[in-house]
């Protein structure tokens, strides 16, 4: 998939993306969406990323998804009013993230599948809210902000938004794989 250059193609990428993700979870039913994750322990042993294990369910995936819309909503809103945060809260930053990423999924223990849902849904329309706020040289030109550093405020919402949707539809359509050979 080609990364998104434009406000416009990023626009037209999360939608489609979050289409994408939600398709994939309305085939299945309301009792696999429910299911733990069945990846096996062979299957783990291929992959090398932590969020094959820490993840056990559809809710922990949408969850994921949520609370990294409420770090970019926070980041955006505070920088753009000019409270100057860091895009990670403390003390955590791109070397350690992987535990902030484990305490959201604690944090969420409770919540059930509709909420996280919910909450993912929400989360998404105020993503497309930030997206149509701003112009296509805020979002794609560099040091258009001090607190994006070198990279454009696009290249954020794209890791937030498609490159993240896209992430979940493959994690999910792999448990569908799983649930259609039961």
């Amino acid at each position: 998939m080609v990364r998104p250059k434009s406000k416009e193609s990023l626009w037209q990428q999360a939608e489609e993306n979050f289409d994408k993700l939600q398709n994939t979870i309305n085939q299945m039913t309301l009792e696999q969406q429910l299911e733990p994750f069945g990846f096996t322990e062979d299957f783990l042993m291929t992959k090398k990323e932590s969020h094959w294990r820490r993840d056990g369910n559809l809710r922990d995936v949408l969850i994921h998804l949520y609370e990294w819309h409420q770090l970019f909503l926070k980041w955006e809103s505070a920088n753009s009013q000019g409270q100057s945060i860091p895009f990670l809260p403390e003390p955590y930053n791109w070397k350690n993230y992987s535990q902030m990423n484990v305490e959201f999924v604690t944090k969420h223990q409770e919540t059930s599948l509709s909420e996280a849902k919910e909450l993912l849904a929400t989360s998404h329309q105020q993503m497309m809210a930030i997206i149509k706020r701003y112009s296509n040289e805020q979002l794609f030109e560099k040091q258009q902000y001090s607190w994006t550093g070198s990279t454009t405020l696009g290249s954020y919402v794209i890791s937030a938004t498609s490159s993240h949707y896209d992430w979940a539809n493959k994690k999910l359509k792999q448990q569908l794989k799983l649930l259609k050979r039961k």
